[in-house]
């Protein structure tokens, strides 16, 4: 028996795999056989054909950073023309027009903004559960530490003061590669690896659950990918905390990181069914028809996804890099149906809603 057989054995047992495994899987697989051994081990998570989505509006409360992250195409240095910060009333209307076509949630993100205090933040969270009651599924890991440092604040602190104010969740933003070697040549002045984590896990502590991503195909490596996911694994071995694993891929247009190539579905995909098989502790992996677009996000559900993320009612950061596909509810049911599944709306617990 060879090594790949091996490999497939241990998979199809149920038994865990390390990073030489992993890498493979990477490397060897034939491509299909990759994809039927990813989707096998969804179905001993999820036996029944059901894929999830949330209707959400991705909310950007501001652009204006002082990360300068290579790979954005987003932010704005502070006193830059473009810069912005929403007024909390513009994010109520935009709410109200969400829940309006059916949103459960919001997604809230900006920059590293230096002039904002965190009361501010949590004044934000306070109107919104007050004026525009919804689930908020807010801000970052790098956010969170920058805060605690430029509050002279521990990240517990400032993670119970978000909560009490009204924050439900945390998206997985800001994850880029969790590879500090990597970290330290595309987003230098973000925190490194080990602090992202520890935001989540004490986030986890504090009865927040949160999402785990992986922004790959810029400058790192396959291996240091399957990295990224071992570490997002032993975190969720400590504490459980993670909902999902979300995967997408670089956008290199009008960014600092333009000399990229752009990875191909085949790469993705790959990506895709590996993370599936290494996540043995992450019940949910999603697809990314936002950077991929719906026909590869279809083929992904086949590659070890269950999920298809989130109708988008508004996205501006992978905008800003030149992709701009949208989706309506509706659109999402037509794709995951023709894709052979049946779609459900869910919460961002994954609890399943009913249909409206």
């Amino acid at each position: 028996m060879s090594q790949l057989d091996r490999t497939y054995e241990k998979i199809l047992n149920g038994e865990r795999i390390g990073i030489k495994d992993a890498m493979r899987l990477y490397v060897e697989a034939d491509f299909h056989d990759l994809g039927q051994l990813a989707h096998r081990v969804r179905l001993m998570k999820h036996p029944e054909p059901v894929v999830t989505y949330v209707v959400d509006r991705n909310i950007n409360y501001s652009n204006i950073c002082v990360c300068c992250c290579k790979f954005c195409a987003f932010y704005r240095a502070p006193d830059e023309e473009g810069g912005y910060v929403l007024s909390f009333e513009e994010i109520g209307r935009k709410i109200d027009e969400a829940k309006a076509l059916g949103g459960t949630q919001i997604l809230m993100q900006g920059g590293h903004h230096p002039g904002l205090p965190l009361s501010w933040y949590e004044g934000m969270l306070r109107y919104i559960k007050e004026k525009h009651p919804v689930h908020i599924h807010a801000f970052s890991p790098p956010e969170v530490v920058f805060w605690s440092e430029k509050e002279n604040l521990p990240v517990s602190e400032v993670v119970r003061r978000l909560k009490a104010a009204g924050l439900d969740s945390i998206p997985g933003g800001g994850a880029e590669i969790l590879v500090d070697e990597v970290r330290s040549r595309v987003a230098p002045n973000k925190c490194p690896s080990g602090q992202w984590l520890g935001v989540m896990e004490e986030a986890h502590r504090q009865g927040l659950r949160t999402t785990a991503t992986m922004m790959f195909g810029h400058e790192e490596t396959p291996e240091q990918r399957v990295e990224h996911m071992l570490a997002v694994r032993e975190t969720q071995d400590k504490t459980g905390g993670f909902t999902a694993f979300i995967p997408w891929t670089f956008q290199p247009d009008h960014t600092r990181l333009s000399h990229c190539r752009k990875l191909t579905s085949v790469e993705y995909l790959r990506t895709l069914a590996v993370s599936r098989m290494v996540l043995d502790n992450v019940d949910n992996i999603q697809v990314s028809w936002v950077t991929m677009g719906p026909k590869i996000a279809q083929l992904g559900l086949w590659f070890g996804g269950n999920d298809f993320g989130s109708t988008m009612i508004e996205e501006n950061v992978v905008r800003a890099a030149g992709v701009a596909f949208r989706l309506s509810r509706g659109e999402i049911h037509r794709l995951v149906e023709t894709a052979g599944f049946t779609p459900r709306q869910r919460a961002m617990d994954y609890t399943l809603l009913e249909a409206k």
